[in-house]
């Protein structure tokens, strides 16, 4: 479903052509063998946002769920407008620099991936995607997707603490049925609002409640005063507990947008989803609001015993499936490309299901895009303590070596580390 290779959240302003004559048209590419519609948009950094892929479907006019047939052309949702060679505030007639910067900073990624054959300034065409354009808030609303005001009120944006990322709207009254859930994600329809996503993914939209009832408790490795693995061989250091923690951030919000009750047992609040190359290694990460230990057991135990007491709660109000996912990413020898690979503990045939069932969507993954390179990843039943102490079905991931020059780009590209959170929600739910 989704491409291994990702932006900020769309912002409401009018776009103006800055040339009299010119008409800002959608970017056309031709679709190669072996193309989704998740694996292009996911492409040109486009799959986080859900507005992006419903304009898909209605500039290309075809249905959710349909094939794309290679050499054929279709529109993506990358308006081009004409440059003025000033400015791109200026080409565009907004106000805010923050917006700007967003924009360009995705017109020089796509640039230096080779998917823009010359920059913005030389070619004069500047690249926008359509989740910058407002993600569609300035566009009327079909007539079949209409809702009453007081369905509106319930369904626009929602609060909720950064502890507990639940996507609170399902238990209102306002969602009736499958179909109501489908309507409420178009761009007007439901949102919730989480800030521990940062200011460009805080927006969540609902996909649908496909893991209502489910709860997830995402604890992303080391973190405090223990940064983890590390490698010092480039101009910055890599710190795993900030990619460990990036990826977990993705596949939490992954999880909100089908419905699921989502616990970050590990959290810092400066960082969100970051697409920087470079993750700023930094100490502050709290897990229940509460400084992490210098001593590593009791950091575990911490760790452990949050998880405990929320499943506990859940476990008695009567929620059967709730799933521990601890990621963490290795260190080896700088010369061992390492694939994901993943451990669950003793005889829980849950967990040692669930461990299998992740190594088997990337190895599906591998197969599908990255044919002839084979996929080593594999399953094994560890001992470690996240998954003896902790009571819920338990798995526990290793995203990358850390050393090896080729896991930098799995790590590094922002595009990566949303693949990775994908393929893993993928694994662990089943949902395609």
């Amino acid at each position: 479903m989704y491409r291994l290779m990702m932006l900020v959240v769309g912002f409401t302003f009018t776009a103006v052509a800055a040339s009299a004559g010119f008409q800002p048209y959608f970017h056309t590419v031709k679709a190669k063998s072996g193309d989704a519609i998740s694996t292009l948009l996911s492409k040109y950094e486009l799959s986080v946002h859900s507005c992006n892929t419903e304009k898909f479907y209605e500039l290309n006019g075809i249905k959710r769920g349909a094939k794309l047939f290679a050499g054929k052309e279709y529109k993506l949702p990358i308006k081009v407008y004409k440059y003025n060679g000033k400015s791109i505030r200026t080409t565009l007639k907004m106000e805010d620099i923050n917006d700007a910067i967003a924009i360009q900073n995705y017109n020089e990624r796509l640039h230096k991936k080779g998917l823009r054959k010359a920059s913005f300034q030389s070619s004069r065409l500047l690249w926008v995607p359509y989740h910058n354009l407002g993600c569609g808030e300035n566009e009327p609303v079909p007539a079949k997707m209409e809702l009453k005001k007081e369905e509106v009120a319930k369904s626009t944006l929602v609060k909720k603490s950064a502890s507990e990322l639940t996507m609170v709207s399902l238990k209102g009254e306002n969602v009736k049925s499958k179909n109501a859930v489908k309507s409420a994600s178009k761009p007007n329809g439901m949102t919730a609002v989480h800030d521990i996503f940062g200011e460009n993914y805080k927006n969540v939209n609902l996909f649908d409640d496909q893991l209502k009832g489910q709860v997830f408790f995402i604890s992303s490795g080391h973190g405090g005063p223990d940064p983890g693995a590390q490698c010092s061989d480039l101009a910055h250091t890599l710190c795993e507990d900030e990619y460990a923690y990036d990826v977990s951030l993705r596949l939490a919000r992954d999880l909100i947008q089908h419905g699921a009750t989502v616990h970050m047992i590990v959290q810092d609040e400066n960082d969100g989803i970051r697409d920087d190359a470079f993750l700023d290694c930094d100490y502050d990460e709290t897990c229940n609001g509460k400084k992490l230990p210098l001593r590593q057991l009791d950091r575990l135990k911490q760790r452990a015993d949050q998880i405990n007491r929320l499943h506990r709660k859940y476990k008695a109000q009567g929620v059967k499936k709730q799933t521990a996912v601890m990621i963490h990413v290795d260190s080896r020898n700088k010369e061992q490309r390492q694939d994901v690979f993943f451990y669950h503990y003793g005889t829980d045939k849950d967990a040692k299901d669930l461990a299998y069932n992740l190594q088997a969507t990337f190895e599906g993954k591998y197969e599908q895009f990255q044919k002839g390179r084979g996929y080593k990843g594999y399953v094994d039943n560890r001992g470690l303590y996240m998954l003896r102490k902790v009571d819920p079905t338990a798995v526990y991931i290793e995203l990358a070596n850390i050393r090896n020059k080729s896991d930098h780009i799995r790590l590094m590209e922002s595009a990566n580390r949303q693949a990775l959170a994908n393929w893993l929600f993928e694994g662990l739910t089943g949902i395609q």
